[in-house]
């Protein structure tokens, strides 16, 4: 059982949260807290010359919204929180801040340049200081 769960959603794919969310609520010792982290990247340089400069701010409540629903649809007690940056090194760093001891996402099925896990989750498992999940 753990104590402090960060269950990593990607918003463009809701149906993995579908499965990823009640593993954590299986997960979570009583008293402990859940936290859903959504990650808004980062526009690369020559985009945002062509975009309106509040996209990244939509992008961000959009997010959050996302997230207030799962929580609301999978009844679970959950702190929501949206950064922006690369998803793997933000996912590591609320997952510092925040003492976790269990880091839960889903991964996509690979391409040949990340075939074993998918980016984001090869470099989570590598580097988190905490358990990691990778639910596929």
């Amino acid at each position: 059982m753990y104590r402090n769960i960060i269950v990593a959603i990607d918003v463009t794919a809701p149906e993995k949260a579908e499965r990823i969310i009640p593993r954590a609520k299986k997960l979570l010792q009583e008293g402990g807290r859940i936290v859903l982290l959504a990650v808004v990247e980062d526009l690369p340089g020559y985009v945002l010359a062509e975009v309106p400069a509040d996209i990244s701010l939509d992008a961000r409540n959009e997010a959050e919204s996302h997230l207030s629903l799962l929580r609301t649809h999978h009844d679970v007690q959950a702190d929501i929180e949206v950064r922006q940056g690369a998803p793997a090194r933000e996912i590591l760093a609320a997952a510092d801040q925040r003492k976790a001891d269990l880091i839960i996402l889903a991964s996509h099925r690979p391409d040949f340049s990340n075939y074993f896990l998918g980016a984001t989750a090869d470099r989570i498992v590598r580097h988190a200081q905490c358990s990691v999940l990778v639910d596929r």
